[in-house]
């Protein structure tokens, strides 16, 4: 059973942007640090991006400049809008949700986000 709900994936272009969402619609998300994870066939569970439940922000180098996370509690929605995406952005995108509050975010390694979605589809090819 997925606790949140990721969507806003699809197939783009380099240079083209998404916006994809989070939610939980058997819960909230307005007390939680979320996270966004990302993996490409192949690969770990690679972390993108976090924002508390505060509002700190914290972001992978590979995304910076490119990425932002921010929420909207009264839409129960936290959002990764992705700028500028490139090929090796290519991944399926999960949101997280960390269970313990007072999470700012200074880091977001995986095994702290125990609450997950079942991920959507970016693909960036020309």
């Amino acid at each position: 059973q997925s606790q949140l709900a990721e969507s806003g994936g699809g197939s783009v272009q380099p240079g083209d942007s998404l916006r994809l969402s989070c939610t939980a619609p058997g819960g909230t998300l307005a007390n939680s640090a979320i996270g966004w994870f990302r993996q490409a066939p192949g690969k770990g569970r690679e972390g993108v991006s976090c924002i508390s439940a505060s509002g700190t922000t914290n972001y992978a180098d590979s995304v910076k400049g490119r990425f932002t996370t921010s929420r909207d509690n009264a839409k129960n929605t936290v959002y990764l809008q992705m700028n500028d995406l490139r090929p090796e952005d290519e991944a399926v995108y999960y949101c997280g949700q960390i269970p313990t509050s007072g999470y700012f975010c200074s880091n977001f390694q995986v095994s702290l986000f125990k609450s997950w979605g079942q991920g959507t589809q970016v693909t960036v090819s020309s």
